[in-house]
């Protein structure tokens, strides 16, 4: 499970989607009172973020056109972890074209 943590309009399809699923797993996770030590340790997650991130995910997706039908259940939050967005950014843009893609800047239109 990984948080990436990053503008989720720098982020592909695909990633969103992945991200947006691993929160939903997340949460069962905390819901289970399985141990994620080994996320926090390794800086993949936040769970104090987790009700935000959902939502800034949610956003997004429906920005884009698709359709959002998973509410997040209701767990414990606390405050845990930290992820560095900064290399998460880098990491996305070596793992995926697209989320490259999505981060160069945008040429301002002519009319602007």
């Amino acid at each position: 499970m990984r948080m990436w943590m990053v503008n989720p309009r720098k982020m592909c399809n695909q990633h969103l989607l992945g991200e947006h699923v691993e929160i939903h797993m997340l949460v069962g996770t905390l819901v289970r009172k399985k141990s994620i030590a080994g996320f926090v340790e390794n800086k993949l997650i936040e769970v104090h973020s987790i009700r935000k991130r959902h939502s800034e995910l949610v956003k997004e997706m429906q920005r884009r056109g698709m359709q959002h039908q998973s509410p997040l259940p209701a767990f414990r939050s606390r405050t845990l972890g930290k992820v560095n967005r900064k290399t998460n950014l880098a990491e996305l843009a070596r793992r995926c074209e697209r989320c490259k893609a999505a981060q160069r800047p945008r040429a301002k239109s002519a009319l602007q």
